[in-house]
């Protein structure tokens, strides 16, 4: 269940080439590895409801996309070096949502790509306002 304290992430596979069907296989081959990962609290296919703009849906959920929530940001690495060991040299885009409801849109393609989105991600995160 997404709470206001969560941190969630975006992925989306959809700059990989692959025809909508190869998508969608990709991304349900994804989602039970990446639940696996520590520190994933909940991960699911993102909902046609909440789509970014310019998506393609298919069957009610965005194509090539899942949202992913986790637990802490000390969990952040965990998955940012799944993604990069399963992506390494793939292009795939990310959308960080801090719990104060911050946004960064992140891209990576190679694994130094996603070693500097990572500490883009990391520092977004400890940088948060104080109200």
């Amino acid at each position: 269940m997404i709470t206001t304290s969560d941190i969630q992430l975006t992925i989306s596979l959809s700059e990989l080439g692959l025809d909508d069907e190869e998508l969608q296989a990709e991304v349900e081959n994804l989602l039970p590895q990446i639940r696996d990962v520590d520190g994933v609290e909940d991960a699911a296919l993102v909902e046609v409801a909440s789509v970014p703009e310019n998506s393609k849906s298919l069957t009610g959920y965005a194509l090539g996309m899942l949202k992913t929530v986790l637990l802490d940001k000390a969990h952040l690495k965990n998955v940012f070096s799944f993604l990069r060991d399963r992506f390494g040299n793939k292009p795939i885009k990310l959308i960080l949502k801090a719990p104060d409801g911050r946004e960064l849109n992140l891209e990576a393609s190679s694994r130094e790509e996603f070693a500097f989105a990572m500490q883009q991600a990391e520092d977004f995160l400890n940088n948060t306002k104080s109200v």
